[in-house]
């Protein structure tokens, strides 16, 4: 099942989902698609003209692929211009990812500050993809697609605090519009950047993480490469503090996001 199907398939049953393993990262379901699909039953409890302004994640255990999961969704409080939604997909009665989302209607404002300007990057031509292989590479990558362009490949014992480059999904033949629950899945494809630091394969996985949306998300296709591009602010004892951007192919911001990274190497 391709992204657009299983979110589209959340949209007429949230309660009798099973991820197909296609879409697996190791023994759990790829928890960029796991947020995305919990935002998708939370967008459903929120007026039209709330945009999600920023989603706290917490990726509480593994969701199992091929196994029913459930989407649930409850607003918190819905004030004249901000709705607090909390979501949460559910599998065998336990809570495996959670979400609390902001989502706000736009005001008038004084305050006008843009962007500060994309990084510089290779094209997309010059950058050197990461392949879906079966059995080496997660199983997700049949789905979406990465140029690198900073840092190293995981486990290539390249020190570098950054990593990134293009990503766009993989195998859509069809060129439609991406929307939030699309780019979570762009942003969390990437591996935690500090994986790079090591010689040889560990686990490895995000812990919490948080994403801002830039309002009104500029129009994007699933044909575009969007730029990508994390630093690692500190890495210690088994875990990573990683900040990151995602922006459009001409520049614009798309998205804010940090993650906790756990390492276990």
């Amino acid at each position: 099942m391709t992204l657009f199907e299983l979110i589209q398939a959340v949209r007429m049953d949230p309660n009798n989902i099973q991820v197909p393993k296609e879409w697996g990262q190791g023994r759990a379901g790829f928890g960029g698609l796991a947020a995305a699909l919990v935002y998708e039953a939370m967008r459903a409890k929120v007026p039209e003209g709330r945009p999600p302004r920023s989603l706290a994640i917490t990726f509480v255990g593994p969701l199992i692929c091929e196994k029913p999961v459930r989407f649930e969704a409850e607003v918190l409080r819905e004030g004249k211009a901000v709705s607090q939604v909390l979501g949460r997909a559910v599998q065998d009665g336990q809570v495996v990812t959670l979400v609390q989302g902001s989502f706000g209607a736009s005001r008038e404002s004084a305050v006008n500050v843009p962007a500060l300007p994309a990084p510089a990057m290779k094209p997309v031509e010059e950058c050197q993809e990461l392949p879906y292989i079966r059995g080496i590479t997660p199983e997700f990558g049949r789905h979406l697609s990465m140029r690198w362009g900073l840092g190293g490949f995981p486990f290539s014992n390249n020190p570098s605090r950054e990593m990134g480059g293009w990503v766009r999904l993989r195998g859509e033949v069809d060129e439609l519009p991406v929307n939030e629950a699309h780019l979570l899945a762009l942003v969390d494809a990437w591996p935690p950047a500090p994986l790079s630091h090591l010689r040889s394969p560990v686990p490895g996985s995000s812990l919490t993480w948080t994403i801002e949306f830039v309002q009104p998300i500029p129009p994007l296709t699933t044909h575009d490469w969007c730029l990508y591009r994390a630093d690692i602010e500190h890495a210690r004892d088994g875990y990573g503090h990683v900040a990151a951007a995602l922006w459009t192919p001409t520049g614009e911001l798309v998205a804010l996001s940090r993650q906790t990274v756990t390492v276990f190497g």
